[in-house]
């Protein structure tokens, strides 16, 4: 019952393998949204040269900064949000 007082329960093996399982997968989707985004916009077609251009390379390097950027500020929204429904009134039963 230590959850009560603001500890986490221990999570087996099983469930920290079924975490971490969760968290690459996670983070493989998110890999694979910024090479489709960031090449679409980014990429030409064409493929006329085996190397990136110059403005190739920048607009890359731009993007995946902005896509990180972005990815920061809505998971820092999420989980201010998440804190906010926890601590506003699920005490004692008070938020549903």
């Amino acid at each position: 019952m230590s959850f009560l007082f603001g500890r986490q329960p221990q999570l087996s093996s099983e469930q920290k393998i079924a975490q971490a399982e969760a968290e690459i997968d996670m983070v493989s989707d998110m890999y694979a949204r910024l090479v489709q985004s960031c090449s679409k916009k980014c990429l030409d077609t064409s493929y006329r040269e085996a190397d990136l251009n110059k403005g190739e390379s920048v607009c890359l390097d731009r993007c995946v900064a902005k896509f990180f950027e972005v990815n920061v500020k809505v998971s820092e929204k999420m989980q201010g949000e998440a804190q906010g429904k926890a601590s506003g009134g699920a005490m004692f039963g008070g938020g549903m």
